[in-house]
C-alpha cells in the first residue's frame, strides 16, 4: 500500500488519480450528464480523453489497447443505453484474452427523484460479460475496487472488467485518509518439471509431431521461444487464426494457417501427424481441427488448464507460463532421429502451390487472392492490417503471410462485425511510425463508419480498404452451402468516395484490377484517413473452398 496521498476533492478525482497510478494513457468515451464529475477531474489529469461516435467503439478501441500493449485499455459511458452500448465490447474482450476496464455511470443511489429512469442493473447486465463487476457505493472504497479490477483484468486468462460510479459516489468527499494501491508485480507460476517432462517425452517417441500455435501465444517472449523450439526441433507448425504472425511465417516449416476447422491443407497435415503440441490454444477460438477418441496425441501448453470439449480433449497438459514451458522444451527435447517430417512438408509443398495460385488474376471486379497479394505487397514487414469480420477474413487468413506477432489484428473468438476500424484507429494512434490499414467488408464498415469523424480529429495515419459486395457475403456463401436460394442478404451503399469526404478524410474508388496496388501505395505514403473502396468477386467462394479443395486435399490423404 502506498503511502497517503494528496486530500482530493470528490470520488471522481480519487477514481482519476488511481487510474494515474495504474498507468492509465487512454479513456475512450461517450460521456453522460452522469459522467461529469468525472469528466472535470480528467480535464486535470495526464490521461487523454478519446470522444469516440458510439460506445461499442470505444470499447473495440479499448479491448485494442490491452490486446497490444498487454495493459488494461479503458472506457466509459453513461448509464442505461451507453452502458447496453458496451456489451458487444465487453464480450469481445473477455472471449478475445484482450485486458479491458468499462466504466458506466449512474443516477445518484442514495437520493434519486427521477424514478427508474434509464435505470438498468448494469452490474448484473456485466455479470457473464465480465472477470469482475462492481458498483461503488462509497467513495472510500474506490482504490480498492479500481486495484482489483486491474488485477483481475490482467491476470491470465485477460478479460473485461466493469466498475459503475453512480453521481452521487463521484461527488462524495472520501476520508482524508484514503489511500491508493501500488499494483503488485505478481509472476506467473512455472509449469511443474515433471509435466514439462512428460511433454519432452511424448514429443522425443513421436514420428510426425506438429506444433499449433494459437491465440494465447501471441506474446513476444512466446515468439522467440517458440523460433527457437522450432529451429532446434525442426517440427513444422501452423497457426491458428488468432496466431498468426508469431513466428515469421515465411520460416521454412511454416505448414499454413486453420482458417476453416476442417478440409484445407492444413488437416491434411493434421491427419499425418502422431502428436499435435497445441501452444497458446483456448477452445473460445473457433476449432482450427476436431480432435476424434482414439485419434493422435494432443499436448496443451497454456497459462491454464484445457476446458474440455466435444472436440478438444487433449492428452497431457503442461499449465504455466507458456513462454517458460517452450524454452523447456527448446533447452530439453532437442533434434529426434526418428522423426519423419517428409510427408508434412509434402503438404506445405501443395499448400503453398495453392495459395499462390490465381494472386496474379486480373478479373473485375477483384478476386479475393489478389485482394490478399496486393496488400501483401504494399504493407511494410512491420505493417498491421486490422481485419473486421467477413468473408475476407478467410482470405486474409489463409493467404496473408504474417511477419511479426500482432502485425494481423483478427478476431475469431467473438468475430463480431464493426471491430475492423475501431482496432485499426488504436493501432494507429499506439504505433505512428508504422503503416496501419483496417480491412473491412461494406457491412461491418458501416457498423461503425461514424468513427471516420474520430480518426480524422485525432490526426491518425490510416488506410481503410472496403471490399464491397453490397451484401453480407459470408452468410450468402453459407447459405449457397446449404443448399437454400438466393434470399434476404442484398442491400445498397453510399456513394463511399462521398462518405469519407464528407469527414475530412480522402476517398478512392478502385475501377480496375492493375489500379487496387498502386492506389494503396499512395495511400499509405500520403499520410492521413484514407478510404479505398473495391468490388470484390467472391464467386471463388464456392469454387475454392466447396469445391477445390475438396479435390486437392484428398489426393493426399
Amino acid at each position: 500500500m502506498s503511502e497517503a496521498q494528496p486530500q482530493v476533492h470528490n470520488g471522481a478525482e480519487l477514481f482519476v488519480r488511481a487510474l494515474e497510478n495504474e498507468g492509465v494513457q487512454y479513456i475512450f468515451a461517450v460521456p453522460g450528464e452522469e459522467n461529469l464529475a468525472f469528466l472535470e477531474a480528467l480535464r486535470n489529469s495526464s490521461i487523454q480523453l478519446v470522444i469516440n461516435r458510439h460506445e461499442q467503439a470505444a470499447g473495440f478501441m479499448a479491448a485494442t489497447y490491452g490486446r497490444l500493449t498487454g495493459k488494461v485499455g479503458v472506457c466509459l459511458s453513461t448509464l442505461g443505453p451507453g452502458a447496453t452500448n458496451l456489451v458487444t465490447a465487453a464480450a469481445y474482450a473477455q472471449l478475445g484474452g484482450m485486458p479491458m476496464m468499462m466504466i458506466s455511470g449512474q443516477k445518484p443511489i442514495k437520493s434519486s427523484k427521477q424514478g427508474l429512469f434509464q435505470i438498468l442493473d448494469v452490474v448484473d447486465l456485466m455479470r457473464p460479460l465480465t472477470k469482475f463487476t462492481r458498483q461503488i457505493s462509497n467513495a472510500n472504497t474506490i482504490p480498492a475496487k479500481l486495484r482489483e479490477a486491474f488485477r483481475l483484468a490482467s491476470e491470465e486468462r485477460p478479460g473485461a472488467v466493469h466498475l459503475e460510479l453512480p453521481e452521487d459516489i463521484a461527488d462524495e468527499e472520501p476520508e482524508a485518509d484514503a489511500h491508493i494501491f501500488t499494483p503488485s508485480d505478481a509472476r506467473r507460476p512455472t509449469a511443474s518439471s515433471k509435466s514439462l517432462e512428460m511433454a519432452c517425452d511424448m514429443l522425443r517417441k513421436a514420428r510426425h509431431p506438429l506444433l499449433m500455435i494459437g491465440a494465447g501465444a501471441n506474446r513476444k517472449r512466446v515468439s522467440k521461444a517458440l523460433l527457437r523450439l522450432v529451429d532446434v526441433t525442426g517440427v513444422p507448425f501452423f497457426t491458428t487464426q488468432m496466431g498468426k504472425g508469431v513466428i515469421d511465417e515465411r520460416h521454412p516449416c511454416y505448414i499454413g494457417n486453420a482458417a476453416l476447422s476442417a478440409g484445407d491443407f492444413v488437416h491434411c497435415a493434421i491427419d499425418r501427424a502422431d502428436l499435435v503440441i497445441n501452444v497458446g490454444h483456448d477452445v473460445v477460438e473457433k476449432p482450427p481441427f476436431f480432435m476424434t477418441p482414439g485419434g493422435k496425441k494432443v499436448i496443451h501448453i497454456n497459462f491454464s488448464g484445457a476446458d474440455v470439449d466435444p472436440v478438444y480433449f487433449p492428452h497431457h497438459e503442461v499449465v504455466g507460463d507458456i513462454a517458460n514451458s517452450v524454452e523447456y522444451l527448446a533447452d530439453n527435447c532437442g533434434q529426434c532421429a526418428n522423426h519423419d517430417f517428409a510427408g508434412l512438408m509434402e503438404v506445405k509443398q501443395a499448400a503453398d502451390h495453392h495459395l499462390e495460385s490465381r494472386a496474379d488474376d486480373d478479373r473485375f471486379p477483384v478476386i479475393p487472392q489478389r485482394i490478399v497479394r496486393d496488400v501483401r505487397r504494399v504493407m511494410p514487414e512491420d505493417g498491421i492490417i486490422a481485419l473486421d469480420n467477413g468473408m475476407y477474413k478467410l482470405w486474409f487468413a489463409r493467404n496473408y503471410r504474417a511477419y511479426d506477432n500482432n502485425t494481423v489484428l483478427l478476431d475469431n473468438a467473438l468475430a463480431s462485425m464493426g471491430a475492423g476500424l475501431p482496432s485499426g484507429m488504436m493501432a494507429a494512434m499506439l504505433y505512428p511510425q508504422l503503416k496501419v490499414m483496417s480491412i473491412c467488408g461494406d457491412g461491418g464498415f458501416m457498423m461503425n463508419s461514424q468513427e471516420l469523424e474520430t480518426a480524422v480529429r485525432l490526426e491518425l495515419d490510416l488506410v481503410v480498404l472496403i471490399i464491397n459486395d453490397s451484401a453480407y457475403g459470408m452468410i450468402k456463401w453459407k447459405q449457397g452451402q446449404e443448399g437454400y436460394p438466393d434470399f434476404g442478404l442484398d442491400y445498397r451503399n453510399p456513394d463511399f468516395v462521398t462518405y469519407a469526404q464528407s469527414y475530412g478524410a480522402t476517398g478512392h474508388r478502385v475501377t480496375g484490377t492493375g489500379d487496387l496496388e498502386s492506389t494503396l501505395r499512395k495511400a499509405l505514403d500520403a499520410g492521413g484517413v484514407h478510404l479505398v473502396e473495391v468490388p470484390v468477386d467472391y464467386s471463388e467462394n464456392h469454387r475454392v473452398f466447396d469445391e477445390e479443395l475438396a479435390e486437392l486435399t484428398c489426393r493426399l490423404q
